[in-house]
């Protein structure tokens, strides 16, 4: 149940996180998009706008007659406001005399119906975006009021030896249309790519956690193994320390192979110290220590080679080249390290008293196990 609750969570955010990033991204880039393609519909339609222009004017200084060059333009620029741009023709008045549609052919043009700007540059590409996605008045460029106008007149451009004017207009529907087409697309994408990114992170997600669990049920075995060995360790221990204590006095006397009492000093003092009463001893700063169950401590002048010789190793342990220890003084064992073990004894050691993983089956088969 917690695990499904976390993929769950998992899934939940990283739908959020993405739905807030693509939000934003969405808007930025259909923006750019529709910027860089009206840019390139203005400069199309002024480019043509000049071109046609340049083109009547010569024909018009080479003398043909203007009847031929409206019939010539005329025939050239039928049915072409199906795209998105396109070019018509007024004289000053404002009448229409060459247009694609060829009903508004000689009606009045209206600057407050149809233009977006003057006859100069200064309408940009994020302007006239500004217009289409706002309908309100940017840079000085009147309201986009009509919002059902099929075309805007964008650039205007004269034609010399006469008192024409060209006028590129933008299909403003054509245009919406692509700019959602363009908005319609990121779209798509986007929940493509969202819904691949969420599905890859959640499955993600479940392939880590799984390893990850896999690790830890392993590590949590060995740890429980672990727990089970040092209890039985200690168990041992306490088994061991019964026979010890119920060995009796008579084989101990019997066994002459060792020494029922070691001789120490304290203060300069020479004592004897039986070997039932010593807990362990250790050397430290080549001084070799004699520590009793009392906590009393005396020194040797023996080395710790040679007091284990002399010493009953049903009853002593030669933990490390530092410790010997006696069963009595065990008080109990525990993990330490890679594999290694820790003997805690009373009286309480400074110095750690470790046995190596080398050492460590040694002293299970010590206490018999």
């Amino acid at each position: 149940m917690r695990k499904d609750r976390l993929y769950l969570l998992t899934f939940l955010s990283v739908t959020l996180i993405f739905l807030i990033i693509s939000s934003v991204a969405v808007g930025y880039f259909v923006k750019f998009s529709a910027d860089k393609v009206l840019e390139t519909q203005l400069e199309f339609s002024k480019r043509e706008a000049r071109e046609v222009a340049s083109l009547l004017g010569a024909q018009l200084a080479n003398g043909i007659l203007k009847d031929t060059v409206i019939v010539s333009l005329q025939e050239s620029i039928e049915n072409t406001d199906q795209t998105t741009g396109f070019v018509s023709m007024f004289d000053w008045s404002g009448k229409i005399v060459c247009h694609p549609d060829v009903k508004i052919i000689g009606e009045t043009i209206s600057p407050e119906q149809s233009f977006v700007s003057s006859v100069s540059d200064n309408l940009t590409s994020k302007d006239f975006y500004n217009l289409l996605q706002d309908k309100e008045e940017v840079g000085g460029i009147r309201d986009f009021e009509d919002g059902l106008q099929e075309s805007e007149v964008v650039y205007l451009f004269p034609v010399k030896n006469s008192d024409w004017i060209i006028a590129a207009h933008a299909n403003t529907q054509m245009v919406m249309a692509q700019i959602g087409d363009l908005r319609s697309k990121f779209y798509t994408i986007l929940i493509i790519m969202g819904l691949v990114m969420i599905v890859s992170s959640v499955v993600a997600v479940r392939l880590i956690g799984s390893t990850y669990e896999k690790r830890l049920e392993t590590k949590n075995l060995k740890l429980s193994n672990e727990v089970v060995n040092l209890a039985k360790l200690n168990s041992a221990v306490n088994a061991y320390q019964q026979k010890v204590e119920e060995k009796s006095e008579v084989n101990l006397e019997d066994d002459v192979a060792t020494k029922r009492r070691i001789l120490t000093y304290r203060r300069n003092e020479l004592r004897p110290v039986p070997t039932t009463d010593i807990a362990y001893i250790y050397t430290e700063s080549t001084i070799t220590y004699v520590v009793c169950i009392d906590s009393k401590r005396s020194t040797s002048n023996s080395s710790l080679d040679e007091l284990f010789s002399n010493l009953d190793s049903t009853y002593f342990f030669r933990a490390n080249r530092q410790f010997i220890i006696a069963i009595s003084a065990i008080e109990k064992i525990v993990k330490y390290g890679n594999n290694q073990l820790k003997i805690l004894v009373n009286p309480n050691s400074e110095v750690d008293i470790i046995i190596s993983k080398n050492r460590a089956s040694e002293f299970k088969q010590w206490l018999n196990l």
